[in-house]
């Protein structure tokens, strides 16, 4: 699929879901071109919608990019294929799986990502519970089984106060948009992710490393993990939030990205 090319107004239409058109992360979706890319990377099971928040807050300011990362079955391929077509400078913001994708493209482009946002991801590989846990997973979707995010499942995600009501709504329907292929191509790829931590300290764009304070799925410690390999790094713990900080407190995650995005 050729990517969407919108402009501003167009573009904020989009990022509400408007119903002329899904809200689908097959598409790249951008705003009026501005000197530096913002690069969004969504995490395991998630769409544009992750970011729809910092699309709006963004979008007049920079050229806008939301990645898809349903169609290759590894980090390394994801991270190519969301470098594909971007020049100039970049500012790179990964959640979750969509910060594994945040550090290779880092890795793979050092001198075009001038800052990145690692948002409730973990810098580590799979360990071997993990990585049963996963091929479990991909058991079961395999055989027809999978189910996407459900409500049992949204505890790991999002905050407590928020498993009722139409943001735990918004989260399963993501999943029920990116689907059991594109969830058995991820599953993959984060079994074979390899440890990123001896290339933190390499790192010299300017850097937030962010993370809901209750996250139970990446929990806070592997946030200061990589805050403190990475020289000159911001840390920022989310108050009342989970895994999924740009959807459950959008407002403090537009405030800690503007001020990573001012010079």
């Amino acid at each position: 699929m050729r990517p969407y090319r919108a402009g501003i107004k167009d573009f904020r239409r989009l990022a509400r879901g408007w119903p002329g058109r899904s809200l689908r992360c097959e598409d790249k979706l951008r705003s009026m071109a501005q000197n530096e890319t913002l690069l969004l990377l969504p995490g395991m099971l998630c769409d544009a919608r992750l970011w729809r928040d910092q699309i709006e807050a963004f979008g007049a300011s920079h050229r806008v990019v939301v990645a898809c990362l349903t169609g290759h079955d590894s980090i390394a391929a994801m991270a190519e294929a969301a470098l594909t077509g971007l020049d100039g400078p970049l500012a790179v913001a990964g959640l979750s799986m969509g910060g594994h994708v945040a550090l290779e493209v880092a890795r793979r482009a050092p001198g075009q990502v001038k800052r990145l946002a690692l948002f409730d991801n973990s810098a580590r590989a799979d360990t071997p519970e993990q990585t049963e846990r996963r091929r479990g997973l991909l058991t079961l979707a395999q055989t027809g089984r999978f189910r996407g995010v459900t409500p049992r499942l949204l505890p790991m995600l999002v905050h407590p106060s928020r498993l009722d009501g139409p943001l735990a709504a918004a989260v399963m329907a993501m999943a029920e948009r990116v689907g059991r292929n594109a969830f058995l191509r991820q599953q993959t790829a984060l079994t074979g992710r390899i440890d990123s931590r001896p290339h933190l300290p390499a790192i010299r764009a300017k850097t937030l490393v962010a993370v809901g304070e209750d996250d139970v799925m990446t929990q806070p410690y592997l946030a200061e993990e990589i805050a403190n390999a990475i020289p000159g790094a911001r840390l920022v713990r989310f108050a009342g939030s989970g895994h999924l900080p740009s959807m459950e407190v959008p407002e403090a995650v537009n405030a800690a990205m503007a001020e990573w995005l001012a010079d």
